[in-house]
């Protein structure tokens, strides 16, 4: 009769999974087990290494045995080889761009916008922040039953809601809508504007002011009709392939979805 083979010591535990060691090159965005501070490496230096957030943060961490998240999981970072420094690139939002980025695992917390445009535009100038900090951005195709939808989705620790309302001026029916939203993990910001075209600066179309168009009409087909562009579908190309980064766009849209990205991944709850 043959024995079986234990190995040399059959008393011993299974073997202990180490987390895999990653060179800190700058760029590579990371997440510090302990605090949840998540960024994109600067540089190394004396056996530590500072990381940068989407906001120009910096923080110094030692360089400890599994200290980070990489894609979810833990990682050791090292040393990388020596290079000449480069200057950091830009996302179209200003923020540092992180190259090579591969999205991050998607947060339970959520931004709705009201329709598909709000959502192509906030993907054209905060994208790349929105992939490295896993927020996942949702047209509701309407706000009328924004109470409703909340309650379905019940927001709580780890799943927030940051909402961007547009023509949020007081009297409005937006306004009367988010006046009933009572919940600490619910954050509404909006912009003055009738619509999220009209957030674009008129300059980058090469017109001197967005037309006015009569109250009770459709907005974007009259603003067609007066610039000659077509049915609405045409303006919209026309408008979204004009933006190129955040300098395009009227400061009160940028503030308002700013401030909803800092309040999504405050909650660091996945």
């Amino acid at each position: 009769m043959r024995s079986v083979n234990y190995g040399k010591d059959i008393l011993a535990g299974p073997r202990r999974r180490t987390a895999p060691e990653i060179p800190a090159e700058p760029g590579l965005v990371v997440e510090d087990a302990a605090s949840g501070f998540c960024g994109a490496v600067v540089r190394v230096e004396s056996g530590s290494v500072v990381l940068e957030d989407r906001h120009g943060r910096r923080r110094l961490f030692p360089l400890r045995p599994a200290a980070f998240l990489f894609e979810g999981r833990p990682a050791t970072l090292v040393p990388a080889p020596r290079c000449a420094p480069a200057a950091p690139r830009r996302s179209a939002s200003g923020s540092v761009r992180t190259e090579g980025l591969r999205a991050r695992t998607a947060r339970g917390s959520r931004i709705w916008v009201e329709g598909l445009h709000d959502a192509e535009l906030v993907e054209r100038i905060w994208g790349h922040d929105l992939r490295v900090e896993g927020v996942v951005v949702e047209p509701l195709h309407g706000l009328d039953d924004l109470p409703g939808m909340l309650a379905e989705f019940r927001p709580g620790p780890g799943r927030r809601i940051g909402v961007l309302v547009d023509h949020l001026v007081p009297g409005s029916k937006e306004s009367r809508i988010v006046e009933r939203i009572n919940d600490p993990h619910v954050q509404v910001s909006g912009h003055p504007y009738v619509d999220v075209w009209q957030a674009v600066k008129p300059r980058v179309l090469g017109i001197d002011a967005w037309p006015q168009v009569p109250r009770g009409s459709d907005w974007k087909q009259g603003v067609c009709e007066r610039l000659g562009w077509g049915e609405p579908a045409d303006g919209w190309r026309r408008v979204l392939s004009a933006v190129s980064g955040f300098r395009d766009i009227e400061a009160p849209l940028l503030g308002a979805v700013e401030q909803l990205i800092d309040f999504v991944t405050a909650d660091v709850t996945r």
